[in-house]
């Protein structure tokens, strides 16, 4: 079985007329190494498949699986401790806490299972070395540039050591050079960690990046039917 299984998953939302039906039966294997890159137009339905991959939202038919779990199965309290220790997320806005510090938004995952301990510390100095943040440990995100945020944000998706991290237009808040600084960053830890990545992206030149491109229009997956330009 892959790592990664998204079965048949179809989105709908109730409207006053037919429902809107946002996703068409997709399916998606992957295993730990895989970068995946998901293009589209507004609208097609890039983040509610996202979302529903995380568990941040239920499918309205199919299921996921990952590391042969299925999130479908679980309780509220089991999907949250799931979704925080086997998932990690990257998203536009790089949701940083302003009081915190660069370090404290960094561990704030390991909060949730409990008391932070001194390895969680270690581990959070260790990934904000490795996107170049040592020396602003103790700054406000106000204090910090847009990709100095986004790198804090990396730092916090990854450390609870996740099997698939999921990124939404991680690069579009930003300008080139920085983007592609991220991106590279972002390749760099996924590799170095073994994890699965899917990225979410209206940007060509990161989705070629990643080792395959898969398009998602009118609600259905499928490989670009021409070249990505």
């Amino acid at each position: 079985m892959p790592e990664l299984l998204v079965d048949c998953v179809s989105k709908e939302y109730p409207t006053r007329g037919q429902p809107l039906c946002v996703l068409h039966a997709v399916s998606l294997e992957l295993d730990r190494g895989d970068a995946v890159a998901v293009v589209g137009p507004s609208g097609s339905g890039k983040s509610t498949l996202l979302h529903i991959i995380g568990t941040l939202e239920p499918p309205s038919s199919g299921h996921i699986s990952l590391g042969g779990e299925n999130p479908g199965e679980m309780d509220e309290s089991a999907l949250a401790r799931f979704r925080n220790q086997k998932i990690g997320f990257v998203f536009q806005d790089h949701h940083l806490l302003p009081q915190c510090s660069v370090l404290e938004n960094a561990l704030i995952p390991t909060v949730a299972s409990g008391a932070t301990r001194a390895e969680d510390i270690q581990r959070a100095k260790d990934l904000l070395h490795r996107v170049g943040l040592s020396d602003r440990l103790d700054h406000r995100p106000a204090e910090l540039s847009g990709g100095e945020r986004q790198r804090v944000a990396i730092a916090r998706a990854l450390i609870n050591q996740p099997a698939l991290l999921l990124a939404d237009e991680p690069t579009g808040n930003l300008d080139r050079t920085t983007a592609n600084r991220i991106a590279e960053l972002l390749l760099e830890l996924q590799q170095a960690e073994q994890m699965m990545l899917m990225v979410v992206t209206h940007s060509v030149r990161l989705a070629m990046r990643m080792s395959r491109q898969l398009e998602l229009d009118q609600g259905r997956l499928t490989a670009p039917t021409t070249p990505l330009v």
